[in-house]
């Protein structure tokens, strides 16, 4: 078993209405009901937008820390879940679902190793 970051990639600006986001956060409660069934679920929260965002940097011999996101964009990571399945098949299958029910792109990333 591998363990797969899925990152939901998010667009800045608002968010949709609450009759929109009702059925989608159902669906995707539903999605990880599903994922805990099959001990595939590992962790998954949403994230604040980058506004809430703080960079930790080294200049010089001196850390320093600023607000804000590394880079703008027009897209930010929303949303992060860590699912451990057996392949890279596998998980493009659970992001596909995620992406199906929220029409948002993902990213699908592996963990270096082996769990």
């Amino acid at each position: 078993m591998k363990l797969y970051a899925l990152n939901m990639i998010q667009p800045v600006g608002e968010k949709p209405p609450p009759e929109v986001l009702e059925k989608v956060m159902a669906d995707l409660g539903e999605i990880r009901r599903e994922l805990e069934a099959q001990e595939a679920w590992v962790f998954g929260k949403p994230l604040h937008g980058p506004e809430a965002s703080t960079m930790v940097r080294l200049r010089d011999d001196e850390v320093v820390a600023t607000d804000g996101p590394w880079t703008e964009g027009k897209e930010f990571i929303g949303g992060l879940m860590i699912i451990e399945v057996e392949d890279l098949d596998a998980a493009l299958q659970v992001a596909a679902r995620y992406v199906r029910v929220t029409g948002l792109p993902m990213e699908v990333r592996p963990f270096q190793g082996e769990v």
